[in-house]
């Protein structure tokens, strides 16, 4: 297996042999990046051997057959089978078929699809070119290779785009704020505006949103009122973005401990007076080695949510951990990862189709390569919250292209045994459509659109073979660059 697992490292390293579904260590800046499993490991080296055979057959190099929607079934149908035999059985399946791998139409039809897609969770990064210096955060970032003669350019908005529409099915964005106050944010509201024109001009108008921003542990409830007004006014925001443990001390959105900010209350109060009323809150990924991580717990959800039964709560992360082990729910583990904002609404009293959505953002991204792990969160977010209340986001670009993460899902089902031992509601067809754009759409009382982005979703199959790089991750990739990204900002990414 260390012979896969360096194997599997090579592929991650050479351009020339990008896989179409990324399974290399990567991080968002918020955790330290896995290592490769056994899992993973085997995949990709049954996966490069495959490739060979398949590729021969469709009479087209090994590196244009893995660009296609093809090589990206065959990666999903190895990676089951290799699950599937390391577990014993899963409770989580890619069921793929053999022809799907060595058909471009029928691999099309198993995991392509003409859902709207709204990606809740998107984030870039603005440097001024004009000014000379370092890359601050984005040096560290492996995007900084993209190819561009200054490596700034390579975080502008032309790639954040080409990354999110021209490379994936994804219909509608929001570029969500990332929790550094003050000038030094690479992210400002204005960075936000730029990029929902540019997406305008591209794709056409309503196809990128922005949020907006405040610190409520930072200064006064009513000093920050009038700001979150004038930003209102100024921008047409869809909804607030917070932080508990980062951008400021730490807070509760419950306020329920003393000796720390209490602004939790006033910050709601300060939505409920100017709108919109939904709050994007960060929940999991608590900032590693940082002193404030704690506080990324999301027990404070519930009380918050109970006590404001006309704002809407998006939970990103939906308090997911990495390096855990996520498990049916059981009072035992009811403080560990996702169970953690299980626990929150249970002991509030609240229940389905209420004012928490759990959101997938990284989430996803981190267990779908273990798919009886995926198959515990999805099924336990879909059983505590209903199909109705879990929505799409991949924290992208920071792991590039989402488009490996939306085949994953529309392939991705929970086993009837797993449903029939933990209660767990099938994955079907209608609730993807719900979790990939509906749901979010009722949220943000926006019209889905379905109209792909100046092509069809068969020229962007094409444009995506095309393009000068092919899937990759752009978050750091090693524990020290992760530990240099947190620390480059104060424990702030």
């Amino acid at each position: 297996m260390g012979e896969a697992i360096g194997e599997a490292m090579d592929d991650r390293h050479d351009p020339e042999r990008d896989l179409p579904i990324k399974l290399g260590p990567c991080s968002n800046g918020e955790y330290l990046p896995q290592p490769l499993t056994t899992v993973e490991a085997e995949t990709i080296r049954r996966t490069r051997g495959e490739a060979e055979r398949q590729a021969r057959r469709l009479g087209m190099s090994r590196r244009t057959f893995l660009r296609s929607v093809a090589g990206a079934a065959l990666m999903l149908g190895v990676l089951d089978r290799t699950a599937s035999e390391a577990r014993g059985g899963s409770g989580g399946r890619y069921r793929l078929l053999p022809e799907s791998f060595a058909d471009i139409d029928a691999a099309r039809a198993a995991i392509g699809g003409d859902e709207f897609i709204f990606d809740v969770q998107s984030h870039f990064l603005n440097f001024d070119l004009s000014e000379a210096g370092g890359l601050s955060i984005g040096g560290l970032f492996p995007q900084q290779n993209c190819g561009e003669d200054d490596p700034r350019a390579c975080y502008n908005v032309d790639h954040f785009l080409e990354e999110m529409f021209l490379k994936s099915d994804t219909s509608m964005i929001v570029v969500s704020a990332i929790p550094i106050p003050g000038d030094g944010n690479p992210l400002s509201i204005e960075d936000m505006e730029f990029a929902k024109k540019v997406g305008t001009e591209l794709c056409g108008r309503g196809r990128v949103l922005v949020h907006g921003q405040t610190f409520p542990s930072l200064g006064d409830s009513a000093q920050q009122l009038d700001e979150m007004r004038q930003l209102r006014d100024d921008h047409k925001i869809a909804a607030w973005k917070v932080y508990t443990h980062a951008g400021g001390g730490p807070w509760w959105l419950d306020d329920h401990e003393a000796g720390i900010s209490q602004s939790g209350n006033a910050f709601l109060e300060n939505v409920r007076e100017v709108g919109p009323k939904i709050v994007a809150v960060h929940k999991g990924f608590g900032l590693v080695g940082g002193d404030t991580r704690g506080y990324a717990d999301p027990v404070d959800i519930g009380p918050a949510a109970k006590a404001h039964p006309d704002i809407k709560f998006v939970v990103y992360h939906s308090g997911y951990e990495p390096g855990g082990e996520e498990g049916p729910y059981t009072d035992e583990t009811a403080t560990v990862g996702v169970n953690r904002l299980i626990t929150s609404t249970r002991q509030a009293g609240m229940g389905k189709g209420e004012n928490v959505y759990a959101e997938l953002g990284s989430t996803w991204r981190s267990v779908m390569s273990d798919p009886t792990q995926a198959a515990h969160v999805l099924g336990k977010l879909l059983k505590e919250y209903g199909p109705d209340n879990v929505v799409w986001g991949t924290d992208s670009i920071w792991y590039g292209s989402p488009q490996d993460q939306i085949q994953a899902f529309r392939a991705f089902e929970i086993t009837p045994e797993l449903q029939d031992q933990y209660g767990y509601p099938p994955l079907t067809k209608a609730t993807k459509e719900k979790i990939l754009g509906k749901n979010s759409a009722r949220i943000y009382k926006v019209k889905p659109t379905q109209e792909p982005c100046e092509a069809s979703r068969e020229d962007l199959e094409e444009i995506r073979l095309t393009l000068p790089s092919g899937p990759r991750t752009y978050g750091p990739t090693t524990v020290d660059a992760t530990r240099a990204l947190i620390s480059a900002h104060g424990g702030i990414v």
